[in-house]
């Protein structure tokens, strides 16, 4: 049997990184076992619904690396693979239930349903539809449809025993039926409850493994008496413990947590947010942390993937971000960083611009840093932090540092080996050398304790500004 996993977004904007990891697994999934990666768009939700999201979801995942076997732009027969357009499967299987007696038409209106409510409230129960209308008479039935009278097709629930649930991560699950609601499963505009949709959808589109969060196992046993209602074999399913956010809330582009969007536009490579995501609740059996993605794929182990919740650390995905900055090739990297440029560089040359950005090239966690990192090359005065200041003022050799480096380069040819000559002759004349030599210079010329490369940061800077300064 083919692997065929799914990815099935809501269109409702840019997608946040806990569901695009969701996607990375099934992605992984489908193609360690040469099988199919089907994007569904789960568009039940109307008023939820953003312009443009498919666009952006079709942008990220085409960023990513992934590639979509069968989707909205690519049928391959199992099509529509939108779900309001396909109202009329989801009526037509709700209506079988119906006549198997596994589900009914439920006429309640919302005052009723609001009274029910309310006394559960009262009561301090959850509120579970109490079936009443599962128990009318065929001729009852008839007469409301005929009257127009507006309905929604419930699940007929068993109230004893138990359903049991089998993940491959969190092993048999036994859910207690009688906790079970009469779940709605088409709604009175005629579309279908995300619940039934999916399904109906894996069933049709043949999905072999579903890959979602544990929040949604005890919904499980729902899914899992639909399939028995129907005669269908169940998926294998898959849940992933949440990614929590750095404040330990779980994430959510509705709590404002960043969208892989957000961190693509800030300058993070597609390369690196994957992996950095995909060990998010996953580890493979070695400690290699950098991987490409034909390695994610032949080292993914789904039996791997955690029970425990991960947290999402800025951090950390910098640390990655800086390992594919770093190993770029230096063209592929000036075509990417020149991106996230913005200082105004009218008067300077392009070779002196090329330079700039490529002494920075080992020093970067993500594009839009290279503009504060560079700061000190564009402003006339510079600030020098308490921290450098009590360096400078730690030995009485710092001085003399500065002064011989200023006498040294007044008069010679301004290129990095001119400059790196005078250095050694300070570290000569003076007899110092390690961060007494090489800090002094640097926090006098740039402003700044630590950075690039120091001969290529004085040749940037330039004669004139560096003398100044260190006068």
């Amino acid at each position: 049997m083919k692997v065929r996993t799914r990815f099935a977004p809501s269109p409702t904007g840019y997608m946040h990184i806990g569901n695009l990891r969701t996607a990375i697994f099934e992605y992984l999934l489908a193609r360690k076992y040469d099988g199919s990666f089907i994007l569904r768009i789960e568009d039940t939700d109307q008023t939820r619904e953003v312009e443009g999201a498919i666009d952006f979801i079709y942008k990220t995942l085409e960023l990513c690396g992934f590639k979509i076997d069968e989707g909205p732009n690519n049928d391959k027969g199992y099509g529509p693979y939108i779900q309001s357009e396909r109202k009329e499967i989801y009526k037509k299987y709700a209506e079988e239930l119906v006549e198997k007696g596994k589900a009914y038409y439920c006429f309640c209106s919302e005052e009723e349903l609001n009274t029910m409510r309310e006394r559960a409230n009262a009561r301090h129960k959850p509120f579970l539809y109490d079936g009443r209308c599962s128990r009318l008479s065929k001729e009852k039935i008839k007469e409301n449809l005929d009257k127009g009278i507006p309905y929604v097709i419930r699940q007929k629930m068993p109230k004893t025993g138990v359903t049991v649930v089998e993940d491959l991560i969190y092993g048999k699950i036994k859910i207690d039926n009688s906790i079970l609601d009469d779940q709605i499963l088409l709604k009175s505009d005629g579309f279908p409850t995300y619940n039934f949709a999916n399904v109906i959808d894996d069933h049709l589109m043949e999905i072999t493994h579903v890959i979602r969060g544990k929040e949604y196992l005890d919904q499980t046993a729902k899914y899992n008496l639909l399939y028995e209602a129907f005669g269908w074999e169940k998926p294998t399913y898959i849940h992933v413990a949440m990614v929590l956010g750095e404040d330990g809330n779980k994430l959510s582009k509705r709590n404002g947590d960043a969208s892989f969007m957000d961190l693509y536009n800030e300058g993070y490579i597609p390369a690196a947010i994957v992996n950095y995501l995909s060990l998010l609740g996953w580890s493979p059996a070695s400690n290699q942390e950098v991987f490409t993605m034909d390695e994610l794929i032949s080292n993914f182990d789904e039996s791997r993937i955690s029970k425990s919740s991960s947290q999402y650390d800025v951090k950390k995905l910098q640390w990655f971000n800086h390992q594919y900055i770093k190993n770029m090739p230096d063209e592929e990297y000036l075509n990417w960083i020149k991106k996230y440029f913005t200082r105004d560089v009218s008067d300077k040359s392009g070779y002196w611009v090329d330079k700039l950005l490529l002494i920075y090239k080992d020093h970067l966690n993500y594009g839009k840093e290279i503009d504060t990192l560079t700061e000190n090359f564009f402003v006339k005065d510079i600030n020098i932090d308490e921290e450098a200041k009590e360096f400078m003022a730690s030995d009485p050799k710092t001085l003399e540092v500065t002064e011989c480096f200023c006498k040294e380069i007044e008069n010679i040819e301004w290129n990095v080996d001119a400059i790196n000559n005078a250095i050694n002759n300070v570290k000569n004349n003076l007899n110092v050398k390690g961060k007494l030599l090489y800090m002094p210079i640097r926090i006098k010329a740039s402003g700044l304790m630590h950075g690039p490369e120091l001969a290529d940061t004085i040749y940037l800077i330039g004669r004139d500004t560096v003398i100044e300064r260190l006068k």
